[in-house]
């Protein structure tokens, strides 16, 4: 078992190899489930359908929308932008 403050100490440290200073200095960074929080929602705004990402998060696409939507960037647009183009065809 590994005790709170060592985890904390040990997380800290984990991020600065494998990330920029400012993604370090981010929210994203502050806790392991931020990061896992961060994946979902690039794989949300690469376009992955909801019902993939709630599969391999583990979650109902209910609970994948309502905590993860709101990290959408330009999701308005890219939505618009595929209307457009259905409309187009």
């Amino acid at each position: 078992m590994i005790g709170s403050t060592a985890y904390i100490e040990v997380w800290q440290e984990a991020p600065k190899p494998a990330l920029t200073p400012a993604q370090t200095a981010s929210p994203l960074a502050r806790r392991p489930y931020d990061l896992r929080h961060a994946a979902v929602s690039l794989w949300l705004n690469a376009g992955v359908s909801a019902l993939d990402v709630a599969e391999c998060a583990g979650h109902s696409v209910d609970v994948l929308l309502r905590v993860c939507a709101k990290c959408l960037d330009g999701h308005k647009d890219v939505a618009h932008k595929r209307i457009d183009d259905a409309l187009a065809t």
